[in-house]
């Protein structure tokens, strides 16, 4: 991982936490979950609070998220809001924590002045087993404590404030009164301060879960619908009322559903020939049989008329794999015709042709699904599904990651939100991305 890294493609754009009494906040929110306070003198945290050097620290990837669900989150300051997740078992971690702050944001303010706020996003399970676990979460709840005891003492405040309305003899009560001055000088004016969070509670929208390999959720009006491993606990054939189950190797019916639920963009020149997916799609497929055939070749020093070289001496490979010439006919066939006949491709080469329809809330979780059906078009997998992007680097040869880093560098991570918007149609940013 030293490329990711070097290049910030891993654990990229975290808050940096040195000073003193930020670490003695975090350590007293660790304190808090159980477990025992870093020593490190300094390390970064993502949107979550979590920390890629406490969690070598600690020896637990999961030190915020025990059993991969029920999630803890350490908030420092409300500038985690602009920071990306980089750890979750759900796809829509981040989302759920975008509308904490942005239903908090004063609350987050005014506590973070002077104390951290910690706790954990609950699920309706405290351990998943099988994918009822995962449907019957429908709502969160974050509770929420503060690691200097700040939202106690404001309680306690409001508590006090409210007795001396409504009890007569209170004003003679010199230890009360003591005491609501000693919380004041820690919480402030609670009447101008809002120091509790006013909304706890967020729905659970369609999410992919990292448990049993991968579960993808999609709700619907009526229905929901889960794509997943067959082998999966709980995943039924029989496809009962209200819940369909589609196995994540059945691409027929996997476009069936997205393109019915007009999730799926299909083919027009109007964003194909613009967009430039295919022949990007077409460039990794082919660099990806480079590879495959000689892992020790620098892709990156490669050029047009070697690669033409090697497309000849390896016409029957690039003809078996098929992906590289269906893309070329494809690009030129919307070229003379404008469109594709979806029919009349085979299904497994179906989602090389399109991308999440760019209005559909779910177009994060679209392409996610999209790219994992795409695995040579790594920098579709690093925007959408990282997870999926770092597990298959594991198994490229060193020359391989070296164009990939590259690749990325200079492609997406010079502009992401246009990167975006031109090959996906994307018209908002994501800071999960």
């Amino acid at each position: 991982m030293k490329l990711l890294l070097e290049a910030e493609l891993i654990y990229g754009r975290l808050l940096d936490i040195s000073e003193p009494h930020l670490i003695a906040r975090y350590n007293k929110a660790l304190q808090g979950f159980g477990l025992r306070p870093t020593a490190l003198p300094s390390f970064q945290i993502d949107m979550t609070g979590f920390s890629p050097e406490i969690a070598d620290e600690l020896g637990d990837r999961d030190y915020l998220d025990p059993n991969r669900v029920n999630r803890r989150f350490i908030i420092m300051t409300p500038d985690q809001e602009e920071l990306p997740v980089v750890h979750t078992s759900f796809s829509n971690t981040a989302a759920l924590m975008h509308e904490f702050f942005g239903a908090n944001r004063r609350a987050i303010n005014a506590v973070t002045i002077k104390d951290a706020l910690y706790g954990e996003i609950e699920d309706s399970v405290s351990v998943v087993n099988d994918i009822d676990d995962l449907l019957s979460i429908n709502e969160v709840r974050f509770r929420v404590l503060s690691a200097e005891d700040m939202l106690g003492k404001a309680a306690e405040l409001r508590t006090l404030v409210d007795r001396l309305k409504t009890v007569p003899t209170a004003w003679a009560d010199d230890a009360l009164l003591n005491r609501m001055v000693d919380l004041a000088k820690v919480t402030g004016d609670i009447r101008e301060n809002a120091l509790v969070p006013d909304k706890l509670v967020f729905r659970h929208d369609a999410f992919w879960a990292n448990h049993f390999g991968g579960v993808y959720v999609f709700l619907d009006e009526k229905t929901t619908t889960v794509i997943c491993d067959p082998s999966v606990p709980g995943f039924r054939r029989s496809r009962p009322w209200q819940v369909g189950y589609i196995s994540l190797s059945d691409h027929q019916r996997i476009y069936e559903f997205l393109a019915s639920t007009n999730r799926l963009q299909l083919p027009q020149a109007s964003w194909v020939q613009d967009s430039g997916l295919y022949q990007h799609r077409a460039d990794m497929a082919l660099r990806a049989l480079v590879n495959q055939v000689d892992p020790t070749t620098d892709i990156n020093a490669i050029d047009a008329i070697w690669l033409q070289t090697w497309l000849h001496r390896n016409s029957a490979l690039v003809s078996t794999d098929g992906t590289y010439p269906f893309l070329q006919t494809m690009i030129r066939t919307i070229l003379a015709s404008g469109s594709i006949k979806m029919q009349d491709v085979a299904p497994e080469n179906r989602f090389l042709l399109v991308r999440a329809a760019p209005d559909h809330p779910d177009q994060w979780l679209t392409n996610r699904l999209i790219s994992q059906l795409c695995p040579s078009d790594f920098v579709s997998r690093f925007v959408f599904d990282k997870q999926g992007f770092y597990a298959a680097y594991e198994h490229y040869s060193e020359k391989f990651r070296e164009y990939v880093v590259a690749t990325l560098t200079s492609t997406y991570l010079r502009d992401k939100v246009a990167f975006r918007k031109r090959l996906y149609g994307l018209k908002e940013d994501n800071t999960n991305a």
